[in-house]
């Protein structure tokens, strides 16, 4: 098994045991150094955003004091669905691997499946002016930092 992975699996583990949430760990790499750790805590924090990548992606973050994950690989024990996928990409995380895809989880009764199959056309365009005008003062801000 790969050293990385063994984590990822190991923090899987961890959740589970402590009743944190469903089978999700996850590990991020820089340099061949573990940067950041993290495991499913839906349950535990009451928060549907706290999956696996999310947690490491705060970790690494943390660590590293930014929010730009450039050069880094990540390591998941399952498929990240579009929320953490979403997350990795804005972190400009590198390399993504994964051991179990999304018809696994879909297996063991988790909904990852459905967003990768069906339009959720939840949205609906709101007070555009109005939030246009918050667009231009952010763009008059001299020393700012895009993402």
């Amino acid at each position: 098994m790969d050293k990385y992975m063994k984590i990822a699996v190991e923090q899987a583990r961890e959740g589970i045991n402590s009743g944190h949430g469903g089978p999700f760990g996850c590990v991020i790499v820089k340099d061949g150094k573990v940067i950041g750790k993290g495991h499913n805590e839906v349950i535990r924090m009451n928060d549907p955003t706290c999956h696996g990548e999310m947690m490491a992606i705060r970790d690494a973050c943390k660590t590293l004091g930014t929010f730009d994950l450039s050069g880094c690989e990540l390591y998941t024990t399952a498929e990240p669905c579009p929320m953490c996928l979403g997350a990795i990409l804005w972190a400009n995380i590198e390399k993504v691997y994964y051991g179990c895809n999304i018809s696994d989880t879909d297996a063991i009764g988790f909904r990852d499946k459905i967003f990768f199959s069906e339009s959720h056309n939840i949205s609906q365009e709101l007070d555009r002016e109005e939030c246009l005008e918050v667009f231009r003062e952010y763009q008059q801000i001299e020393d700012k930092k895009s993402y």
